[in-house]
């Protein structure tokens, strides 16, 4: 054993061990996880072959007198987007693109910046060196004028080569936090324990540690920091050991998405989340089990189709008779984010949350998780939680 459990009784774990034994059932009925179809690790070589091919079409438009463009998928239209229940959301084949032109006012600037952007990768490559996002915009502020048009661009370049953005020597830095029955070694050799008394923060580098080990019974994606750090008070992680808790700070990184789908991948253990209910909780869920419109072009490495909804649930407002008092009326934004989750390809193949949508678009009232505390300090991590999981509360 790599460690020793002082949870619940084994029994305790029986639903969860069935709802394991019938993920399993079910990978290898469809013959284990998706093959990709999506970005795959590349060499080196191959990355800087791909951008040699790209300056060398900007050369020639260049040598026959013709503005030079960059073509870009089109990663912001639902078009490009097709939907897969084993997958998630991920790019099409064949899909419409855009393109950055050199002669074009609206565009010369952004042309000019994938060329910079293109010329930094190049170097970090070929030096197998690396840095971050943010590294990268401090390198030149000015120039970028903010973070999110580096981080755009670094998307951008990483769907045209059609390679991960990891395979381009660009970490970000990490923002989540993991805790509980695991251990794991870092690139450099550093030995990692999530089992201590405080968080561990989600590494830069995922795809280079190893020698992960665990004996949790199920991983938790707990949306907002504040939820993480009041179980870990609680002391939850022991509790109900053995589990491993994971937040992404509200709307997650790549990195916490990575170690999510890297923890299912490894170990095939249920994997809940707890979020509030309201459409930002919802959308945030949808990230972590069926992706972004805006990443579907990696979807392969990213989404946990297998993750289940634990809380909390919108029928659970009116089961627990949580105080109205507590509850907070829907915005106009907070309809409109819910219609569109709705309309969404995902929503047909989940009519259980579909119901429970159309039970918080009916009453207009949203909650969140500290909602729980009006029955009980720690109802969250006593009551509400260990029951959901001792007897399957999860849709």
């Amino acid at each position: 054993m790599a460690f020793a459990p002082r949870g619940p009784k084994a029994s305790f774990f029986d639903v969860l061990d069935q709802h394991r034994a019938s993920l399993l059932a079910s990978l290898r009925r469809g013959g284990g996880e998706p093959a990709g179809g999506g970005t795959r690790l590349a060499s080196s070589s191959e990355v800087l072959s791909s951008i040699e091919n790209i300056i060398q079409d900007v050369i020639t438009s260049l040598a026959r007198n013709e503005a030079p463009a960059f073509t870009i998928e089109n990663r912001s239209s639902w078009e490009n987007i097709k939907f897969e229940d084993s997958v998630g959301l991920h790019m099409v084949s064949h899909c419409t693109t855009r393109k950055i032109k050199s002669d074009s006012p609206k565009s010369v600037k952004n042309f000019a910046l994938i060329l910079k952007i293109l010329s930094m990768i190049y170097k970090l490559v070929q030096s197998n060196t690396y840095a971050t996002k943010r590294d990268i915009y401090y390198t030149d502020s000015q120039l970028f004028g903010n973070q999110t048009v580096v981080d755009n661009i670094i998307n951008d370049v990483s769907c045209m080569l059609k390679v991960p953005r990891r395979s381009l020597h660009i970490f970000s830095t990490s923002k989540g936090l993991i805790a509980g029955n695991l251990r794991y070694i870092e690139e450099d050799g550093t030995k990692v324990n999530c089992a201590c008394a405080t968080a561990v923060a989600v590494p830069s580098n995922i795809q280079g540690i190893w020698n992960l080990i665990t004996d949790a019974k199920f991983l938790l994606i707990v949306e907002k920091d504040a939820t993480f750090q009041r179980l870990l008070d609680d002391n939850f992680c022991n509790k109900m050991s053995p589990c491993i808790m994971v937040t992404g700070k509200g709307v997650p990184d790549l990195n916490t998405r990575l170690l999510v789908k890297k923890l299912w991948d490894t170990f095939h253990i249920p994997v809940f989340t707890l979020v509030d209910a309201d459409p930002h909780g919802i959308e945030i869920m949808c990230i972590y089990k069926y992706g972004s419109m805006a990443m579907s072009f990696e979807a392969h490495n990213l989404t946990v189709p297998a993750i289940r909804w634990l809380g909390l649930l919108p029928s659970d407002i009116k089961r627990l008779n949580i105080p109205k008092g507590t509850l907070i009326p829907l915005t106009k934004r907070d309809q409109m984010k819910l219609d569109s989750i709705l309309k969404r390809p995902y929503v047909a193949c989940q009519p259980f949350w579909r119901k429970e949508m159309e039970i918080m678009a009916d009453s207009k009232m949203k909650a969140e998780i500290q909602a729980l505390t009006f029955l009980s300090s720690d109802y969250l991590s006593r009551v509400y939680l260990p029951n959901k999981l001792k007897f399957g509360g999860w849709i």
